[in-house]
């Protein structure tokens, strides 16, 4: 998504090529005193009241005579309070991984208790083509943004090498207090209008691709350490907009990889340019088409935040906690002393659930 002209200006928005920062124009930068929006995680319930403790067995009468330690009384009252307590333990212990999935279709879900709600973060976030350093991401921390997004995978990104992003470094841009976005730059539409995109366009069946990459999504995803119920954005690059044949497929599939991912248990998010693919999507979800992603990052780079005003979302679609708004791009930004060519979002979404 960086590094390019905006969707309504030319018809690349992806990240096709390493930042130029030598010759990027900077950005006027936010005082290091900028507050950054905290994430606002999702309550845990209520305990459960404490269970009222077994009534003290009756005392023996004055009048009877204590039993001997060593009489066969005694020790038959022992060896039944023992096994007692031993099925009281079996009854309350907690029920295995395997048995806190059976209430779950077959894989649902990756991980091995139920889902929990996703978290979610209201503020501003950038997106650049490489994971920054932890040295970059430490400096970073006096900007006016809380999250960003990373290329975690697909075979179509267009810095494929990312040589920080191991679950060392998510873990540690996690702990500084970084949301993540993670974003999956897989096959694309088959009339997709950037050139570094046509050798990943979507052949064959769509809807086995779809649900092939969506396992991958996953999968990758759980090697960085993201657990279930995280977000997963799928980026869709702009493709040639009056295209019927090309949406169709590229309908098919999003729908087979929004599928896959959320049967595996996590949320399907969706980017893509305003004017094409987030059109397409909202003119299905009009049509009551199921299997749409439940998030929706849209680009317009208007140069300012429109995240509940975009004219081709009816303002009731993708809420509440389901909207990005990529609204610049190519903005070299320094915090710090470290300088990063960037886009810039607007956002309250979920985030990645980084597992600790």
């Amino acid at each position: 998504m960086s590094t390019h002209a905006p969707p309504e200006r030319g018809p690349e928005h992806g990240p096709e090529r390493e930042p130029d920062l030598a010759s990027a124009p900077v950005a006027a930068a936010v005082p290091a005193a900028a507050s950054v929006p905290a994430p606002v995680p999702v309550p845990a319930p209520p305990p459960s009241p404490p269970t009222s403790p077994p009534s003290s067995p009756p005392s023996s009468p004055p009048s009877s005579p204590s039993p001997s330690p060593s009489s066969p009384r005694v020790r038959t009252v022992v060896t039944a309070l023992v096994a007692a307590l031993v099925g009281a333990a079996l009854l309350t212990a907690p029920a295995p991984a395997s048995a806190a999935r059976q209430g779950a279709e077959d894989g649902t879900w990756s991980g091995s208790t139920a889902p929990v709600e996703p978290v979610h973060y209201t503020g501003r976030a950038f997106d650049t083509c490489e994971a920054p350093s932890l040295t970059v991401m430490k400096a970073w921390r006096s900007s006016p943004y809380g999250a960003m997004g990373i290329y975690f995978g697909g075979r179509g990104r267009g810095c494929p090498t990312q040589r920080e992003l191991t679950p060392a470094w998510v873990a540690s841009v996690h702990t500084m207090g970084w949301r993540l976005l993670p974003l999956f730059v897989g096959s694309q539409a088959p009339c997709v209008v950037a050139a570094a995109k046509r050798p990943f366009a979507i052949s064959g069946s769509p809807t086995s691709l779809g649900t092939k990459e969506g396992g991958e999504a996953v999968r990758a995803a759980e090697a960085l350490g993201l657990g279930t119920s995280s977000p997963l954005y799928l980026d869709i690059e702009a493709y040639r907009p009056g295209d019927a044949p090309c949406a169709a497929t590229t309908l098919s599939f999003v729908r087979a990889w929004s599928r896959e991912v959320r049967r595996l248990g996590y949320v399907p998010g969706y980017y893509s340019s305003a004017d094409t693919g987030v059109r397409d999507i909202e003119a299905a979800r009009r049509a009551g088409t199921t299997d749409l992603p439940a998030v929706m990052w849209f680009a317009r780079w208007l140069g300012r935040p429109a995240l509940y005003t975009e004219p081709v979302l009816d303002s009731q679609a993708w809420m509440p906690h389901a909207r990005i708004h990529q609204y610049a791009g190519n903005v070299a930004e320094a915090y710090g002393g470290r300088r990063l060519l960037i886009d810039r979002n607007t956002m309250d979404a979920p985030v990645a659930r980084v597992i600790e």
